[in-house]
């Protein structure tokens, strides 16, 4: 799964990086952003690209229960092309999500390690996400929201958890954003595990356990923690 992540660089970044427009209204380094928070994606318009600020957990329109955002903060490769949750959004409206690092928890027997998961590299993660709008019925305003695709783990992941993030590279960018009308075996196949996606990471503090901490301090090392995760 992805339950949480970071989004350190400011969005003027990411639009040069995306090679879209900033809409936001630039908010600073996020260290632990989880579902029900806005988070930084990216979208494709008819008319431009653009980084917006949208809210983790998708709401479909047809909901009148918007808690249920809770619940729908992932969505899984294997059937977000059917799901009724979720296949009008991957037919039509599919994000990026960029990241400069996820968390994920090893468990071993009772203990549960915190880790955090990057690009060796430093380049921003593109996940694979949905989104869609939604409008309140009692104030009219607009709620657009989104959700991030897991599949099942590579070869690197498999030792910490039994899914992981689906992360776009830049040169499907273009093919996962476009709104037109796409075959659904050719969106699939991006959502595949990788072998070749590099990523690092190490165990950090229990900080990150709570979503009241946000600060730098979430991604100093754990106690021992040297390089790679775990043996």
């Amino acid at each position: 799964m992805c339950g949480r992540f970071q989004q350190q660089r400011p969005t003027s970044e990411l639009a040069a990086i995306f090679e879209a427009e900033d809409l936001t209204d630039g908010p600073g380094p996020r260290f632990n952003i989880a579902p029900t928070n806005e988070a930084s994606v990216v979208v494709q318009r008819e008319d431009r690209r653009a980084i917006v600020r949208y809210r983790w957990g998708l709401v479909p329109a047809w909901s009148d229960d918007p808690r249920i955002a809770s619940r729908t903060f992932n969505a899984r490769a294997e059937s977000v092309a059917t799901s009724p949750m979720f296949r009008d959004a991957f037919k039509r409206r599919r994000c990026l999500v960029p990241v400069d690092g996820f968390y994920e928890w090893h468990r071993a027997g009772a203990e549960r390690t915190p880790l955090t998961i990057f690009d060796p590299d430093g380049r921003p993660l593109a996940l694979a996400g949905l989104w869609t709008g939604r409008q309140d019925p009692e104030t009219g305003e607009w709620q657009r929201t989104f959700t991030v695709i897991t599949s099942r783990p590579n070869a690197f992941m498999a030792r910490i958890h039994d899914r992981m993030p689906v992360v776009i590279e830049p040169g499907d960018w273009g093919l996962w954003l476009d709104p037109a009308p796409r075959d659904a075996g050719e969106l699939l196949a991006l959502l595949e595990p990788r072998e070749d996606l590099a990523l690092d990471g190490y165990a950090v503090r229990p900080l990150v356990n709570s979503v009241r901490n946000d600060g730098p301090e979430l991604l100093v090392p754990a106690a021992g923690a040297s390089g790679l995760l775990l043996p």
